[in-house]
């Protein structure tokens, strides 16, 4: 992924493992330093093209995998998996490898996870990239309605109910075509995405679980930050795609409305992953905003 990659743990105190990947060995902190904040049950494979990207660039770059995540262990406690802790880990972690400031690129949930950070470590936090995501409870937004109100409580006696029944169907999603179909036209560009891309991704999501997924679909339905805004004076990016089928772009609108020093880039035909359809694109504003408000790459 990087010309340089370091692979490694972080332990937490609570002593779980957090895995990480940079792409420097030494920290110059005069450079930005880029943490990447991942989605709802994603990866770092949606960020794929920025990885290469600002790599390429000269940034330092931290990745990780959020506890309970794939490499990271904490699966066997998900109650703990909630947006304040998965915040002290980000922080706890950049306070490890001796970063003081950072900006943090969110996707999605990585969004609320960013946001959480700025709540909660607004020191650290020197500026925020937030692509398709909200700052509203997740039940009143998603698909822009109110349907999850109804679907998450149904699917959650399921998986009490019929737990091994759950897990099959969760598992083999990735092997059947028709999914892959709807996840392919919904959730991306159809067009600019490819197949592969997909089934790496669903591939990705059937490794983590139904119960994380409904643990942190609680956590966006029950985050509370509004209040906490207006306060958040670092320069912000956000992002959307015009056809995001999944979060509305007014909620991208009306965050950029509070936050105190905020951009807005919405890219036309850009879907729910417009980081995917159009990575050239979303590279070069990225990039443009951070040479506008932080130290340039010498």
């Amino acid at each position: 992924m990087f010309k340089t990659n370091e692979a490694n743990f972080f332990k937490t105190e609570d002593f779980e493992q957090i895995f990480y990947l940079k792409n420097f060995t030494t920290l110059d902190k005069k450079k930005p330093i880029l943490v990447f904040n991942y989605g709802l049950v994603c990866s770092n494979h949606h960020w794929k093209y920025q990885a290469d990207f600002f790599d390429s660039k000269g940034y330092q770059i931290v990745m990780h995998d959020y506890r309970g995540h794939f490499q990271s262990s904490g699966k066997n406690d998900i109650s703990k998996i909630t947006f304040q802790q998965l915040s002290k880990d980000v922080h706890d972690l950049c306070q490890f490898l001796g970063i003081k400031k950072a900006i943090m690129l969110g996707h999605s949930m990585g969004v609320n996870v960013s946001l959480q950070l700025a709540k909660d470590y607004p020191n650290l936090v020197q500026g925020m990239v937030l692509i398709s995501g909200t700052f509203m409870q997740l039940n009143d937004v998603m698909f822009d309605s109110n349907i999850m109100e109804f679907i998450t409580p149904f699917c959650l006696a399921g998986m009490q109910k019929y737990p091994e029944v759950v897990n099959k169907i969760w598992n083999s999603s990735g092997m059947n075509p028709l999914i892959r179909n709807i996840i392919h036209s919904t959730g991306f560009n159809k067009a600019k995405v490819s197949k592969e891309f997909i089934e790496i991704y669903l591939n990705r999501v059937s490794q983590l679980g139904p119960e994380l997924f409904f643990q942190l679909i609680t956590e966006m339905t029950k985050q509370n930050i509004t209040s906490s805004l207006d306060r958040m004076k670092m320069p912000s990016l956000v992002i959307g795609g015009h056809k995001d089928n999944v979060i509305p772009n007014h909620m991208q609108r009306g965050l950029a409305s509070i936050l105190a020093h905020s951009e807005t880039y919405f890219i036309i035909d850009g879907s729910h992953v417009p980081q995917a359809d159009f990575p050239e694109l979303i590279n070069e504003r990225i990039d443009l905003f951070l040479n506008q408000h932080f130290s340039k790459i010498a």
